[in-house]
């Protein structure tokens, strides 16, 4: 077939190579999916103005996130069960976004430890922190994060409790994976899929199997994640966390003005304008459309980033337009990743920097650093 060109020809071909039920794991959301559909639909309200008979010479993408230099303003987003989509996938992706200069998110609920990633990177990567009732645990990962010279720890706000997802419920979703005929079905039609795992070790979460107490094998494991996201989980705990960290802190999850102030308050360096990817409350508004809102509300005080529905390079130019500093990208690199392993996050990356150069130039902007709402010609937000 033809090199995939778009982050949708990208999604096709990891239909075809991943497992169903890890690939269904990454492209769903909760209850009946409206927010995760809403996520990716209202970047189409926002239309561009179109420039002409403007110097398109001597472009620029750079730009910086929480005082990082990047090649364009994107993250590789935290991602759960990204190892699954691929094998070795989070070391895989860190290689890639490291050698194209975007920083590289390591989920707590990675299948690569920080270790693993740390021995493949050269530079420093960020760390995901899922805030846990055991506070010896979160305090140990913590203070491995710090071993491993991670840069900027970004904690998750939005997973107290966790939304349901059906598709996980009827796909049965472990890791390893359970080994019911439905589960080896999905992965005998997957032979390229099963031969990277028969290469690898890594095959369950390997930030918790032997640092968590008490947890040694998937049944133990099942146990302890379903009893440790943290429900009392506030804002008075993210000091805790600043004093433990000491470094760059970017919180997780925020949709709304007022927890907006409340993060800025924290005296964290940024915020990520979120829902969970449509994952955890169904009915939730979509990132894009609060984003401006608390740009307005916090921007003069902590940066302010986006992620879920950024499907393009086009996607990117808006949220940044309506003034995010940084954007994230989590299914895009997920999708490269289960359909060509680290060649198709290479790939990922190149299209939104391809889409995201030309779009900017068309819109009359050399320099992505002084892009702003006067390229939109309708943003119903």
């Amino acid at each position: 077939m033809t090199a995939p060109l778009t982050i949708a020809d990208l999604k096709s071909l990891a239909r075809r190579r991943v497992p169903k039920m890890f690939f269904e794991y990454a492209d769903s959301g909760s209850w009946t999916e409206g927010t995760y559909r809403a996520n990716e639909d209202d970047f189409a309200a926002i239309k561009l103005r179109q420039r002409v008979m403007v110097d398109m010479t001597n472009r620029s993408l750079k730009s910086t996130m929480i005082g990082h230099d990047v090649a364009m303003p994107v993250a590789l987003a935290p991602t759960g069960f990204t190892g699954m989509q691929h094998a070795d996938g989070e070391m895989l992706a860190a290689k890639a976004a490291e050698e194209f200069g975007v920083p590289f998110t390591l989920s707590t609920m990675s299948i690569c430890s920080i270790e693993d990633v740390a021995s493949v990177t050269t530079k420093p990567f960020w760390f995901q922190l899922y805030v846990m009732r055991d506070r010896d645990f979160v305090q140990n990962l913590i203070d491995r994060a710090k071993r491993a010279g991670c840069s900027a720890l970004v904690v998750t706000a939005d997973l107290q409790i966790l939304g349901q997802r059906h598709k996980d419920i009827h796909n049965g979703l472990s890791a390893p994976p359970k080994f019911t005929p439905k589960h080896v079905w999905q992965m005998a039609t997957r032979p390229q899929w099963c031969l990277g795992m028969l290469g690898t070790k890594r095959r369950t979460f390997g930030n918790i199997v032997g640092h968590a107490k008490n947890v040694s094998d998937l049944s133990s494991l099942g146990s302890w994640t379903a009893e440790q996201f943290d429900p009392r989980l506030s804002w008075k705990d993210i000091e805790w966390i600043k004093q433990q960290w000491g470094g760059k802190l970017i919180i997780k999850g925020v949709l709304d003005e007022e927890d907006a102030r409340a993060a800025a308050d924290t005296g964290a360096d940024a915020v990520i304008v979120s829902n969970h990817g449509g994952r955890q409350l169904d009915g939730a508004p979509s990132s894009i459309s609060m984003l401006p809102k608390i740009v307005d509300a916090v921007g003069d005080r902590i940066e302010v980033h986006v992620d879920g529905g950024i499907r393009s390079g086009q996607d990117i130019l808006k949220a940044v337009a309506l003034g995010a500093r940084g954007t994230y990208i989590g299914r895009p690199f997920l999708y490269g990743l289960g359909a060509m392993g680290k060649e198709g996050v290479d790939l990922a990356l190149s299209i939104l920097r391809k889409e995201l150069d030309v779009t900017m130039a068309l819109c009359g902007k050399r320099d992505i650093q002084t892009v702003d709402r006067s390229i939109l010609a309708h943003n119903p937000y």
